[in-house]
């Protein structure tokens, strides 16, 4: 019997855990290392969401594990006024790689990050109305889960006041189409604004925005989406804030995912990748913003902020993905995983959408609908692959949303080998194979 079953494990578990969204894996996992974690039978799993979307590095890259190991021997928490040399340095090696946005404040997660960027932004604007996109996640802590639509809404009370939300693009499922059936995203922007004018009282503050929306189905921004959205928030004095929390640090084959659109925000969040695994987090802005933020006495003083251990691994992440170039591997490696998802298409009717940008994508699990068309929901299914991906060797994290089919979130170290890359592909397409059996 597999010591995965452990019966005591499972009953503590079940007796003293606060159960937090979702369902526990089967497995109890004792290490990881590289692009695989393994359980207690020391079953390698292929962790091809580099845990929660964070292990850019993978497991336990020895670059890490060096950082660790010497920084906190050194110092790995201070008093909040206090500043150590990690700080500064990786607050300058950011800023030098997103030009523009001179000033950083150094945190721990991707909630308190676009906290403080929301914060911020009401501010120096004086006013109070946030906007998101309709599909977004970006936190579950105050303003941040207000401005989160994908999921966890109901049963919490009202929402934080001048709370707006406008459809997320969907090329999948345009709601504005063009004469040949493919999205109308300006229409669809319009629209939206129109919308949120009619709503808003005269105080829009920002607009927060994640370049590709991970939690609502791995919808990526259209390309000049990004330029007409920064256009709307100048018409109306707002902020544009963006959270990279997962696109940035290379994922999408870009440094930051802003870059392609030549776009620079007003605000940016990291989080996840920046930490490679620990928690670290980062908002950047203009040195215009920051300044009147300042005199207006903006305040964000937290238990661990510019703490120097996690700061020192942020630098050793920059170190790493510079001198492995993964901002290149993540594009190269990234197609060769979008071409062979886009072969298991070919094969399975059941995949309905592949999509997304480097190491980044989706795979959309649908079914055939009363038009004939593979394009319904098919949640089953979905849970089904995932089920037997697992039980194949294979860590995939499936989006379970209503009105969309079961989307898998693939996003694998920078890391990974090609070998690797083949053995999940090979895993995936195995697994739909002895799911549609099993029906």
């Amino acid at each position: 019997m597999s010591r995965n079953a452990d019966p005591k494990f499972w009953d503590a578990a079940k007796k003293h855990l606060i159960r937090y969204g979702g369902t526990f894996e089967p497995a109890i996992i004792e290490r990881a290392k590289g692009s695989f974690v393994y359980d207690t039978d020391d079953r390698p799993i292929l962790d091809f969401t580099s845990g929660q979307m964070s292990a850019l590095l993978g497991h336990g890259h020895p670059k890490i594990v060096e950082t660790v190991q010497s920084q906190v021997e050194k110092v790995a928490h201070l008093f909040s006024g206090m500043l150590s040399r990690p700080v500064v340095t990786l607050a300058e090696r950011l800023a030098e790689l997103a030009p523009g946005l001179d000033r950083v404040l150094l945190l721990s997660t991707g909630a308190e990050s676009n906290e403080a960027a929301i914060r911020m932004a009401k501010l120096v604007t004086g006013k109070h109305e946030i906007v998101a996109f309709s599909k977004s996640w970006h936190g579950m802590t105050g303003v941040a889960a207000s401005a989160t639509y994908s999921a966890g809404r109901k049963g919490y009370g009202p929402a934080a006041v001048g709370s707006f939300a406008i459809p997320a693009p969907n090329a999948f499922r345009p709601r504005f189409k063009h004469a040949d059936g493919s999205l109308d995203w300006q229409t669809e922007l319009d629209d939206a604004f129109n919308l949120v004018d009619s709503q808003s009282t005269g105080n829009l503050a920002a607009f927060i925005a994640e370049p590709i929306l991970s939690s609502g189905g791995m919808l990526p921004l259209p390309k000049g989406y990004l330029a007409a959205l920064k256009q709307k928030c100048v018409e109306r004095g707002m902020l544009l804030i963006l959270d990279e929390a997962q696109t940035g640090v290379g994922r999408t084959g870009d440094m930051f995912a802003f870059e392609r659109d030549g776009v620079t925000p007003d605000i940016m969040t990291l989080s996840k990748t920046i930490g490679a695994g620990l928690p670290l987090a980062a908002v950047m802005t203009t040195a215009e913003i920051e300044d009147a933020a300042h005199e207006k006495g903006f305040l964000f003083y937290t238990t661990h902020v510019s703490d120097p251990l996690p700061t020192a691994v942020g630098v050793t992440v920059l170190d790493v993905v510079r001198d492995e170039k993964l901002v290149d591997r993540a594009r190269i490696s990234g197609q060769k995983l979008f071409d062979g998802l886009s072969k298991l298409k070919d094969r399975f009717d059941c995949i309905g959408d592949v999509r997304g940008r480097g190491l980044m994508l989706g795979v959309e699990i649908v079914k055939r609908g009363g038009d004939g068309q593979f394009r319904e929901p098919d949640h089953d299914l979905g849970a089904a692959i995932a089920t037997e991906a697992f039980r194949n060797g294979l860590s995939m994290n499936i989006v379970k949303l209503p009105g969309m089919g079961g989307v898998f979130r693939i996003a694998p170290p920078l890391t990974i080998s090609d070998a690797e890359l083949d053995l999940g592909l090979s895993i995936i397409g195995k697994s739909i194979e002895g799911a549609l059996s099993g029906r």
